[in-house]
């Protein structure tokens, strides 16, 4: 991530400004958090801190990134002589995550790894953080549900299925908060995470039954499950599913990503919600990546319009603006112009300013660009460049069971293809042949950091956060790798 992007109003006034800090920036949460961090900073200066390149290991038993790498070890390989036709056709109309798929679709992340890039635009928590108008915070809350899968523009690559007890864990102290993620079940798969705010303000969990199929010309991704952000100053908590999201083109052509669907976020504490479409694409291509919705009180009342493209950015308008913009807009024709701009970026490969923004918005979220070289690095933001990072040191701190250990996707990401699909193979062999032995024991598996229960708010499944991770005691863990 850029350390000098920023969040910014383009309506001065109202809201506070906020300089959004990525990698070594060490000024936003501090300022948070001084007013009540007293007892951490004292804690903080007693602890003994070893640098290692670009990872520092305290005492405490943390790992946090200051500095993080920019591009990845080798480039992506081709796929220009792979037949995808081939193997899919043999699986029209079935769920894929039951499929072992050959490590030609991968990209050299776990999908414990991908759910953590939810954490990219943290900042926008933060800031809903400061706030004292609920409808402002769940602008704000609306901006990072609908960031958190920005990233998956163009990432036509299938993250790898995580091994069951496989976890990740991620420290930031530069933006304020640590996540831990484990496999909780293999099948179906799960995935539950859970992260916290290292000041206390936060914290954000869910699990993630991702459900995919392929239906011919395209594959499409359902991700169930519930995230849940809870704001403790405030005593609020969120809710929302995220949208569905779809591959096209996997036969022939250019492959393009679209998500669509309604996502609901609920206040659970003030009975606010805010609705947001994302819009199919469409015959032409008009409506792609666009995103509408309002906020309503718990009357029902519309407080404000939000409106812009998951894939760019996203504004917020009073609903009597809005209403007459579209209405002048329609009376003058200027459709056509939308219509110009969006077939134009459905063919781009780099981020235009697309969204037309109505006089009077104020702008919640805007995206990162992407590095230069990002199309050779199977897509990746800044923020996923770092995520497989391994320096010396983090080995022996961090869990035996984490991604960032795993043989096939580091010879992936180091280009040794061979080794890779080798590798692959021998885990699968692996977890099923641990999957034999528990079923000739008569053994059920054990979750380690997370236990199945319901949503404190919606009363759906979930997956609960024990506790324990970061005390660093591993010694229970399986060998999977």
């Amino acid at each position: 991530m850029n350390s000098e992007e920023e969040f910014y109003d383009a309506e001065t006034g109202g809201r506070t400004n906020l300089t959004r800090m990525g990698c070594g920036g060490e000024g936003m949460v501090q300022a948070l958090c001084d007013s009540k961090t007293s007892q951490e900073n004292n804690m903080r200066e007693k602890r003994h801190v070893v640098v290692f390149g670009h990872v520092s290991v305290c005492l405490c038993r943390h790992v946090c990134f200051f500095i993080c790498r920019k591009t990845l070890p080798f480039p992506m390989f081709s796929r220009n002589d792979f037949s995808i036709w081939g193997f899919l056709r043999k699986c029209i109309g079935m769920e894929l995550s039951k499929i072992t798929m050959p490590i030609v679709f991968n990209e050299p992340l776990s999908f414990l790894q991908r759910i953590t890039e939810y954490m990219e635009h943290t900042y926008l928590i933060h800031q809903a953080c400061t706030l004292s108008d609920s409808i402002e915070r769940m602008q704000l809350v609306a901006a990072f549900a609908v960031s958190a899968v920005a990233s998956q523009w163009d990432r036509t690559g299938k993250p790898f299925n995580p091994l069951l007890g496989e976890t990740y864990e991620l420290i930031r102290e530069d933006e304020g908060y640590r996540l831990i993620s484990e496999q909780v079940s293999h099948h179906p798969p799960i995935s539950a995470f859970y992260a916290e705010s290292l000041c206390q303000d936060f914290k954000f969990h869910g699990s993630i039954y991702p459900k995919l199929k392929f239906w011919g010309k395209s594959v499409e991704a359902e991700p169930k499950g519930t995230m849940t952000l809870e704001l403790s100053k405030h005593r609020e908590a969120y809710t929302w599913t995220n949208p569905m999201c779809c591959v096209h083109n996997v036969i022939l052509g250019k492959l393009w990503i679209e998500q669509y669907g309604t996502v609901e976020i609920v206040n659970h504490s003030t009975q606010e919600k805010c609705v947001l479409n994302f819009k199919p694409c469409g015959m032409f291509g008009k409506e792609l990546h666009r995103v509408e919705g309002h906020i309503q009180d718990k009357s029902k009342k519309k407080r404000c319009v939000i409106y812009g493209k998951w894939t760019e950015c996203l504004y917020t308008i009073e609903p009597k603006v809005y209403d007459a913009n579209k209405r002048a807009e329609k009376k003058s024709g200027d459709s056509k112009k939308h219509k110009q701009v969006s077939s134009r970026h459905l063919f781009s490969e780099n981020v235009e300013d697309t969204v037309t923004m109505i006089p009077g918005s104020t702008l919640l979220w805007r995206i990162a660009p992407r590095p230069t070289h990002s199309a050779q690095m199977y897509n990746f933001t800044s923020f996923a460049m770092t995520l497989n990072e391994l320096e010396p040191g983090m080995e022996g701190v961090i869990a035996p069971t984490d991604c960032r250990l795993r043989p096939d996707i580091r010879a992936m990401e180091n280009g040794d293809i061979d080794t890779a699909c080798q590798e692959k193979e021998r885990l699968e062999e692996k977890q099923r042949a641990a999957r034999r032995e528990r079923a000739k024991d008569e053994e059920e598996w054990s979750t380690r950091w997370f236990q199945q229960g319901p949503n404190s708010y919606t009363r759906t499944a979930d997956w609960i956060y024990t506790g324990g991770y970061f005390d660093r005691k591993y010694s229970h863990l399986p060998d999977i790798y």
